[in-house]
């Protein structure tokens, strides 16, 4: 059935058929109707969610690992100053190894106070253990929602579900939205591996761990982010049956014979496939690679996509004293490539931005300055 949603009822909607055991979530703009709208399913029965409201972020996320150490379906919601505040508990909900699930509009931190869309919200965090998918629009936000549940209970690591904020979270287009009971039966019933609650096999959870072990566990984790990769295509495969659509690590979008590339995540990447239509019109051969599967980071897959070609990575967040996030896993990889930060604050981008950034592709030398599109000088 298609309707026409926003990306934060996208979100929602798949976690009414998810059917959640657990919800425990503070407002904050612009995640606050994801959660206004779930609660709204809570309130009229049409889910079984314990929800849970509390006073911060911190004591949401808090929440949501004790649920889940329990043996509970856990999701939440945030965005920008909410998951700084949950940057501590963020870290322990994937040393624990528990499954929960966050839907992710992504906004500005603070200074300055901005509630408007960029990236430095989540890759401020994203070495903290999250499996990390990126969305362009509501109806990847609907369907990867279910992959990132799945995929996080199989592995045994949490997930973000990234959503461009307002962009996308308040934006209305149309979804394809699947019978309830086929969602059920995709997600299935969860089984978790411990809980809190089993009496007959008691547990310790958050337990000291000294020099001679912290090592050891934490190899481990390293290790289910990298299995991560594997269980993706896995999950993927089993979704298609249901959407007919595909879920690889990254989308390539006229890449095959392109001579110039950007790389971009996020909604931007609407834009830029639009701009390469248009230049494709006149016989010049260029493409988009989108970031879909960002952590773990698909770096070999990446590399041999994009070797013999002139590329450009967009950035919509900043990393201070250094390369740009997305950036700097490209560079590791390809040496000779340009970076531009965009769209800080939500900041508008636009097709000539876009096609600016392909003429310099053409006409100007790869440098290791970061170049600045968009900005008043």
């Amino acid at each position: 059935m298609r309707v026409p949603l926003t990306g934060a009822y996208a979100a929602a909607e798949a976690m009414r058929q998810i059917n959640p055991d657990v919800v425990a979530a503070y407002p904050i703009t612009p995640q606050s109707p994801i959660m206004e709208l779930f609660a709204k399913f809570v309130s009229d029965g049409k889910v079984d969610t314990e929800l849970i409201t509390v006073e911060s972020e911190h004591s949401a996320m808090s929440a949501c690992v004790g649920s889940a150490a329990a043996g509970a379906r856990t999701m939440t919601a945030s965005s920008s100053q909410g998951i700084a505040l949950m940057f501590e508990i963020l870290q322990i909900a994937a040393g624990l190894r528990l499954p929960i699930l966050m839907e992710v509009a992504t906004r500005a931190l603070s200074s300055p106070l901005n509630i408007h869309c960029d990236h430095s919200d989540v890759m401020s965090v994203r070495d903290s253990g999250w499996i990390q998918i990126f969305c362009e629009n509501a109806q990847e936000v609907y369907e990867n929602t279910l992959l990132g549940l799945k995929l996080a209970e199989e592995i045994k690591l949490p997930a973000m579900i990234i959503q461009d904020g307002f962009i996308t979270s308040h934006s209305v287009e149309g979804v394809n939205i699947f019978d309830d009971e086929i969602v059920k039966d995709f997600v299935g019933e969860y089984k978790p591996s411990y809980s809190l609650l089993d009496i007959d096999y008691p547990i310790t959870v958050g337990a000291f761990a000294l020099p001679d072990y912290y090592f050891e566990i934490k190899r481990k984790q390293e290790e289910g982010m990298r299995e991560t990769k594997k269980k993706y295509l896995e999950v993927g495969d089993k979704l298609k049956k249901i959407t007919n659509n595909s879920y690889p690590y990254f989308e390539s979008y006229k890449l095959k014979d392109a001579k110039y590339v950007i790389v971009a995540a996020g909604s931007t990447a609407g834009t830029i496939k639009e701009v390469v239509d248009k230049i494709r019109e006149k016989g010049e051969k260029v493409g988009l690679l989108k970031i879909k599967l960002f952590r773990p980071f698909p770096a070999k897959e990446i590399k041999e996509t994009l070797e013999d070609k002139k590329i450009a990575v967009l950035d919509r967040s900043l990393s201070f004293g250094t390369f740009p996030p997305i950036y700097s896993e490209i560079k590791k990889l390809i040496p000779d490539v340009q970076s531009y930060v965009y769209g800080l604050g939500g900041r508008d981008v636009f097709s000539s931005d876009i096609k600016k950034v392909f003429d310099d592709l053409k006409n100007k030398e790869v440098s290791d300055e970061i170049r600045f599109l968009g900005l008043r000088e």
